[in-house]
């Protein structure tokens, strides 16, 4: 029987792994829970939301793999109001307006340090409505 349990990570492609934790850690307050050396002369490195959940894999570009893409990651944030001014602050790259507002659900679009795009959006309430 197959057995998956849970999302564990998502890999994104970054150019320096050291400048990606610098990023990630600093800018976005994540955790740093692996750096490990990998394979012959490489390294595996994850980085942690401080929330938990599934963690990202900085790993180095691979061919058609590289910087500066869409990733498909959408982090949630009970505030992205707050998040926003927060990052902005933090001097992120991060998308002036929001979108989904006025009914919709809030969410924006970050940019790390090597310009891939994260999306930050409201936590919903996984109850379902009556």
């Amino acid at each position: 029987m197959l057995q998956i349990t849970k999302l564990g990570r998502v890999m994104v492609p970054v150019a320096d792994q050291d400048e990606a934790i610098a990023f990630y850690t600093k800018a976005l307050g994540f955790t740093l829970v692996a750096d490990v050396p990998f394979a012959a002369t490489g390294r595996w490195v994850e980085v942690a939301p401080p929330g938990g959940g599934a963690s990202l894999a900085l790993v180095p570009p691979m061919g058609a793999y590289g910087t500066g893409r869409m990733t498909g990651v959408a982090f949630e944030s009970p505030d992205p109001a707050g998040a926003h001014a927060a990052l902005k602050a933090n001097g992120v790259d991060v998308d002036a307006e929001f979108m989904g507002g006025d009914g919709g659900v809030p969410l924006l679009f970050v940019r790390d340090n090597k310009a891939n795009t994260l999306m930050i959006v409201e936590a919903q309430s996984s109850t379902p409505s009556s």
